[in-house]
């Protein structure tokens, strides 16, 4: 007899964190293909403080329950889907929903998590691993002796792009605030303040010769600077426009914007590439080979952490029920790593 409630998070629409509202109901009944996870650990992403401005280029209309991706305990299985599921711990991306104590998902989208690995460790490197990984091994395709870039060192994909790299025999300049400066310089990292200035310049210093890539989250203007400091065959690779975070205006126009920068540019006969990175990208169109490489990307990355290649960065963790202040403490822009819902 299962006597478990449903508790969500529900964002209703443009609202402050205080905003969200906490919603009560059943347990969801896993149909044909699909598994119930119990939910031990979401995360508040970049994703969710743009959704809730209304600045998430393909957010679902409010009211929604937003959570980008989870670690949790597969709790009953559907139809069709290995009995032999339920009890393990699975992660998975879900770009909604996650903000839940339950929630639904094809048991095609789940991904093992290994033993030994803790629920809000797996949670720090689902999106934001599976983010480094594919933009570093499969858009940039760094190699051991190359020099790159990583915007947003101490960010939640930053971090790991840095660690990720490293592993792979790269050298790494990353740009961050001053106070991180210190915690950088002790993982190698070669570091550059990007409110000093022209940090074009500061990087050019440090590789005169250019980069084979640069990792560039901020979009706007400053993806210039990024394109103009590749080495010939570097290649840029944008994933995402934090730069216009709280603008007002079209969501979509940053975006189109900088596609059509990187067609541009990717027209050129100069042997430079950019991507604009999205993790969801082939999804629509080949949902197997999307599910296949993701969970071959996850598998890598939590190989990476057990072998004590990556770190998971957790910066807080509180429970569902405080979403708002997991929200507020992650746009403060004080904290390192992931803040983690726990049920």
């Amino acid at each position: 007899m299962n006597t478990e409630g449903l508790v969500e998070v529900v964002l209703p629409g443009k609202v402050e964190p205080e905003g969200l509202q906490i919603r009560l109901g059943a347990v969801p009944t896993a149909g044909p293909g699909q598994v119930v996870i119990r939910m031990e650990a979401t995360g508040v992403s970049f994703a969710e403080q743009q959704m809730r401005r209304g600045r998430y280029y393909d957010q679902p209309p409010f009211p929604f329950v937003p959570g980008y991706d989870l670690v949790g305990t597969v709790l009953a299985t559907g139809e069709g889907v290995d009995p032999g599921l339920a009890g393990t711990r699975v992660a998975a991306l879900l770009k909604v929903g996650g903000w839940a104590s339950h929630v639904l998902v094809d048991a095609a989208d789940v991904v093992p998590v290994p033993a030994g690995i803790g629920a809000a460790e797996a949670e720090t490197l689902v999106v934001n691993g599976i983010t480094a990984w594919q933009m570093l091994h499969r858009k940039a395709r760094v190699r051991a002796g190359d020099t790159v870039v990583v915007h947003g060192a101490n960010g939640g994909v930053g971090s790991v792009l840095v660690q990720l790299a490293q592993a792979a025999g790269a050298r790494v300049i990353g740009t961050a605030s001053e106070r991180h400066h210190d915690a950088l310089r002790e993982r190698g990292v070669a570091p550059v303040d990007y409110r000093a200035g022209d940090v074009a310049a500061r990087i050019r210093e440090l590789a005169p010769r250019g980069v084979a890539a640069v990792f560039d989250h901020v979009g706007g203007r400053g993806i210039i600077d990024s394109w103009r400091l590749l080495a010939p065959g570097g290649t840029l690779v944008s994933y995402g426009s934090a730069s216009t975070r709280d603008d007002e205006g079209s969501k979509q126009w940053p975006v189109l914007k900088l596609l059509g920068r990187v067609w541009m540019w990717n027209a050129l006969p100069n042997r430079r590439r950019a991507y604009f990175f999205n993790v969801w990208a082939g999804r629509a169109l080949a949902k197997n080979r999307f599910r296949a490489r993701l969970r071959t990307d996850l598998t890598q990355v939590f190989a990476a952490l057990q072998r004590g290649e990556v770190s998971a960065q957790i910066a807080a963790q509180l429970p569902l029920t405080r979403a708002a202040d997991a929200m507020r403490l992650a746009e403060s822009g004080t904290v390192a790593g992931k803040v983690v819902l726990n049920p």
